[in-house]
This record gives C-alpha cells, structure tokens and sequence, in this order.
C-alpha cells in the first residue's frame, strides 16, 4: 500500500530490497545473457564490454529522495520507493564504434518492452557550445508476451549504450571535482578535452570505413592459381602495386581460403617482406605462389610426414615460395635451419 510516510516507505523498500536481491541477481544475469546473444546473433559488430550491476540499497533511496519525493509530497501523491526505480539493475554495453549504438539499440527494441530512451547524444549535439557525456540511455522490461521472463515483468533495468571513447570520457569527467564551481578557464580547459574526444571518436570511425573501403578496393582485382588466369596481372606489375596489407590478404586469401589470417600478423609479416625487398609488388607475391606453391606443399607434406610433431602454417609456405622466387632478396625470409633443409630437399627434385 503506498504512502506519504518517506520513513515507512525506506523501512519497506529495504525490506523488498533484502528479500529480493538473489531473485534481481538473477534477473541481472539473465538480461546479459540474453542481450549477449542478441548482439552475438546480430550485424552489430564487436563490442568490447557488456556488464551488470544492482544498484545499493540505500544509493535507491537517495536517488529517489533527490528526484521525487519533494514532487510527490507536493502533490500528495502516495509512493512507494521500488515503483521509482528503473535503474535498480543496470547494464552496460561500450561499443567500438559511434555507428553501432543505434544498431544495439533497435536490437533491444525488437526484444524487450520500452519504457523510456534517453538520448544524451542528441542531447550535446544540438547544443553549439557545451560538451559533455554521451551515450543512450534506455529503460528495459521485458515484454508480456516473452512468458519464460515473466518472473522478472517487476524488474525493470537500465542499459547504457556508449562507444568506447565514451565510455573513457565519462569515467574521466567523473573525477574532476567541483565541475559546477571551477572557474571559467577549467571549465573551458574541461570542454576542450571533450571535444577532443568526440574528435577522436568520429576519428576512429573514419578510419574504420576507410580501411573497409581500401580492403573492399583489393578484392576488385581478379586473381587465378595461374599468371593466365589473373587477366591484368600485366597491367598490375606496369602499375608498380607495392605489396600492404590489403592485396596481400587478397592474394594470399585466394590460395589459403581455409585459413584466417589475423590482422596484426598480417600487418607483421607484409612489413617483413618490405624489409627484404622494400619495392616488392603485389604481382609478384601473386607470381611467387603461382609459380612455386604446389613444389612447397609437396615439400611441407613430406616434412610433416617425416615429423608429425612440426607445424607449417600458410605463412610458412608463403616464405619458401617467396625464398624460391627471389633468392636474392629473400634469402633471409628463412631462418637458417629451415632454409638449408628445404635446399638440401631441393637438391633431390
């Protein structure tokens, strides 16, 4: 029965606190596991954290003291504390990216009911001279219709939704005391590094898209498991494509479509070459395992054979076919005991 008797309603809000809290660990627990495997199941893309939290008991008491209960008192309308309490279990979702937090959103749209969205990004933007915290703040239950969550229809939650620059600001502008009492030039000193931030966010998007587009751009060109079949391999050496990262993938992906390459190795092994030959094109990564793959994997399934317990992974094979095509240039892409077991093999052929 609710009231106007702030000291009754503390007494019965602790006591539903306390009596409640495995069942609202529990209801915390279930809405991260099942935001994980919507966004896990989604175009949503990496995100780098999602995690939960209740909110403490008497912290519940002094957020509604401080936003209700001087209005509801006014109006003499009887209240019960939990009824107030949207954010009583709270999740964080902090994704890579700006762009993603509108696609997590209409995940969360389409699953669970909403009660409220607050969208502290519009917020700053339409503002011409104020920085600040950004991120999307929604009010979750889930929906009468999901039956299997209807012990939690009482448990309402909030999740926030920020990218990972966001995500730094807002734990950095939390320790900068006195916001509202420093004097003018911190507080401009403060609305610079924000702005900085923003920067570094729309930033790091750019640059995101820009690597898509170049990686996108290196699957245009054709490539065959013969110089005949790449049908501009001549124009491609005329054009002088030194060997990066986004046309090695696309060579060496058509040759090894079973194997994942991951981008920091990627980036280590092209730099690799371009020690050893700084000039290096594109066509003749392309004409090195054309010309030399099929020897090197005849080579690795007699050294595998021999030694079950060795690895020879497509890198590997990479470095022997460039060490066949260029001796010159790549005689160190070797070690010094691989090189002079290959060559002795060689001599066999």
């Amino acid at each position: 029965m609710s009231s106007l008797d702030f000291e009754l309603e503390k007494r019965i809000f602790r006591k539903f606190y306390d009596n409640n809290l495995p069942l609202i660990e529990e209801a915390k627990n279930t809405y991260i596991s099942i935001i994980s495997t919507l966004i896990e199941k989604s175009y949503v893309g990496e995100v780098t954290k999602i995690e939960g939290r209740i909110k403490e008991k008497e912290e519940c008491i002094k957020k509604f003291q401080r936003k209700y209960q001087s209005k509801l008192e006014a109006e003499e309308r009887p209240y019960r504390i939990k009824d107030y309490l949207s954010d009583l279990i709270g999740i964080r979702i902090v994704c890579l990216y700006e762009d993603q937090i509108s696609v997590v959103s209409e995940e969360l749209r389409g699953y669970f009911e909403i009660i409220d969205v607050t969208d502290k990004i519009a917020a700053v933007e339409s503002t011409e001279d104020l920085f600040g915290y950004k991120g999307l703040h929604m009010d979750l239950v889930p929906s009468k219709e999901d039956t299997s969550l209807s012990k939690y229809r009482k448990l309402p939650f909030e999740v926030q939704i920020r990218s990972l620059i966001q995500d730094a600001w807002s734990v950095l502008d939390h320790k900068i005391k006195y916001k509202k009492s420093i004097p003018n030039n911190l507080k401009r000193r403060i609305n610079v590094l924000s702005a900085l931030f923003e920067l570094a966010d729309r930033e790091f998007k750019e640059i995101r898209n820009a690597t898509i587009e170049l990686l996108q751009q290196a699957t245009v060109d054709p490539i065959g498991d013969s110089l005949s079949d790449s049908i501009d391999e001549i124009s491609l050496a005329a054009s002088g494509k030194t060997v990066n990262a986004f046309n090695f993938l696309r060579v060496a992906g058509h040759f090894f479509k079973e194997f994942e390459f991951e981008d920091y190795k990627v980036d280590n092994f092209v730099q690799d070459i371009l020690k050893q030959d700084r000039d290096f094109k594109r066509a003749d990564l392309h004409k090195s395992l054309v010309e030399n793959l099929k020897m090197v994997k005849d080579y690795r399934d007699q050294l595998l054979a021999e030694n079950p317990e060795s690895t020879f992974s497509p890198y590997t094979s990479i470095r022997h076919c460039l060490y066949s095509y260029d001796r010159e240039n790549f005689g160190r892409i070797l070690s010094k005991g691989a090189r002079e077991h290959f060559d002795e093999w060689l001599k066999d052929l």
